[in-house]
């Protein structure tokens, strides 16, 4: 079965900058509406960043101006560029995309999950 592998989750001083990638785990027919989550210790997971298929961009206002969702249709990859970062970004960072597969009907999928420390 299809899944999405995340990577470029680590730890990072205060102001440092990472970048996350998320891919599927087999070749795919298609992907779309491709997200970051995250969820820090004793919260609620939270909507980071969205591509629709239209192409628009949209962020959770706390990390307008930093954080920057791109996708790489020709890999496919969806990256998550984290640049001036905060403590306050601390948690699991997840992907998420609906998938066409061989495997039937498109369906969401979400990724393991990667841990990103901001030390202050």
């Amino acid at each position: 079965q299809v899944h999405l592998v995340e990577s470029g989750g680590g730890l990072v001083q205060a102001g440092g900058s990472l970048r996350l990638s998320c891919a599927p785990s087999e070749t795919i027919f298609g992907i779309y509406n491709q997200a970051w989550y995250r969820q820090a210790p004793g919260k609620d997971r939270e909507l980071v960043a969205a591509i629709s298929m239209g192409g628009d961009k949209n962020y959770t206002d706390s990390v307008k101006g930093r954080f920057t969702i791109s996708m790489d249709n020709a890999k496919p990859t969806v990256y998550l560029q984290m640049n001036s970062l905060k403590p306050e970004d601390t948690a699991v960072y997840y992907c998420n995309a609906n998938l066409i597969t061989k495997y039937g009907a498109p369906a969401n999928y979400w990724g393991q999950g990667t841990q990103v420390t901001v030390s202050s």
